[in-house]
């Protein structure tokens, strides 16, 4: 089971917006889904990873599950005929493939704004919902720890999450573009999930004054307000709000559009009003644009921006690349170390057997100091003699050839009557 990671993703690389939000899970359906694929596909590590970017299952199987997981999430989803979408899935099958992609999605190099400072968080809430519903083996844990310390790594010792180069941010810059001939534009911020409190931050950070926000739970705008310095607009005014705005960013979530084209119709448009869509599936409506006036940007349409910060991270690219592959190498010693771990055991149970049958036979002729004596010194030998075969075996998983060795010391030393400490 060690050797048979796999991943299914989709991701804006290959699915356009639409598909994307159509399949988009927030926190309660990923638990849900997490739970189907417990009771239905027979896997040891399970973890679910959803973003505005990308929905992700990656599982350890003997089997390939991917029209499986793909039905899966249909059910999940409410959608009856998803396999039409199959093709907009890249199915990675090949253990290290599926490591390698995990690896570079949590690092932010596979994120549409490279280097996206949110795809760490957005994996490790990923990995605490596997933690809770308990779909996650030595091997997924060990895996996720090890990509935590690898971003830890590539924080301290390169320049790739410097700056503000995320999703949230080429928003903000988009904003500059777009209101460069306006003095002091009126912006308002709908919706203060992870990304809208973001926006909020960099709209602070970059000193934009004219600022309201405006959420469902009072109490969380009336938190971020007091940390940006903003007005708290009532939810109950969000159309008095977004008649005075010049932009109205949106990351509302909910699975269908909660501005439509007749609620911005009715707001009498008489200069340019723009929206910023961060939400999948979208907030915002996409026949809005067709009001005279009005203007959508989504979340396919921020570009990454040739900001210094972005040009930074690119630079770094090599470098995390570099640290990635030394983690992967170090997890990859440990997971075929797994392998032999069990034949280690028993051998070291086999040898014990021996040693203690030994000294039973001798023990009562022995005074106590003398029997101490005699434990210290075949205890001191049994460590000499089982240290070779370790080395070799480790040597041998390096190498590949793990197999041979174990079967030959299985039979030298009849190891399969020798459970592990695990196995009693």
């Amino acid at each position: 089971m060690l050797q048979n990671f796999k991943a299914i993703s989709l991701s804006y690389k290959k699915a356009p917006l639409d598909i994307r939000e159509l399949i988009a899970l927030d926190e309660t359906s990923c638990r849900l889904f997490l739970q189907t694929l417990k009771n239905f596909i027979q896997a040891s590590d399970i973890l679910v990873l959803s973003t505005c970017n990308r929905t992700e299952v990656y599982y350890n199987a003997d089997i390939d599950y991917s029209k499986d997981i793909v039905k899966l999430l249909g059910i999940t989803k409410g959608i009856d005929n998803i396999s039409q979408y199959l093709d907009y899935f890249t199915i990675l099958t090949e253990h290290d493939d599926a490591v390698q992609h995990l690896f570079e999605v949590s690092m932010g190099l596979e994120s549409q704004v490279v280097g996206d400072m949110q795809i760490s968080n957005q994996v490790k809430q990923a990995y605490q919902w596997t933690a809770d519903n308990e779909t996650a083996g030595p091997f997924l844990h060990r895996l996720m720890h090890t990509i935590f310390f690898t971003n830890k790594r590539v924080v301290q010792e390169t320049s790739f999450r410097d700056g503000a180069a995320s999703t949230s941010y080429a928003a903000i810059e988009l904003i500059e573009e777009l209101t460069n001939e306006i003095s002091d534009p009126s912006i308002l911020v709908v919706g203060l999930g992870e990304i809208g409190a973001d926006v909020c931050r960099n709209l602070k950070d970059l000193g934009f004054k004219n600022v309201k926000i405006t959420n469902r739970t009072q109490a969380k705008a009336m938190s971020l307000a007091e940390e940006c310095g903003m007005e708290v607009l009532p939810f109950e005014n969000i159309v008095e709000g977004m008649k005075a705005a010049d932009v109205i960013i949106s990351s509302v979530a909910r699975e269908t559009p909660f501005f439509t084209k007749e609620m911005v119709k009715r707001l009498d448009v008489l200069t340019f009003k723009f929206f910023i869509d961060l939400s999948v599936p979208r907030s915002v409506e996409q026949e809005v644009e067709s009001v005279p006036g009005v203007l959508v940007y989504n979340i396919d349409t921020i570009q990454n921006k040739a900001s210094e910060a972005l040009q930074l991270r690119l630079n770094s690219v090599p470098k995390v690349k570099e640290i990635i592959n030394e983690s992967i190498e170090q997890f990859n010693d440990w997971s075929k170390e797994m392998i032999v771990s069990p034949t280690i055991h028993r051998l070291k149970s086999a040898l014990e057997a021996i040693r203690q049958e030994e000294m039973d036979r001798y023990m009562k002729k022995l005074g106590p100091k003398e029997a101490k004596m005699m434990d210290s010194i075949t205890k001191s030998m049994m460590q000499k003699i089982i240290k070779l075969p370790v080395l070799q075996l480790k040597a041998a998983c390096k190498r590949g050839e793990a197999e041979t060795l174990i079967d030959l010391l299985n039979d030298l030393f009849n190891l399969e009557n020798h459970p592990t400490e695990a196995e009693h």
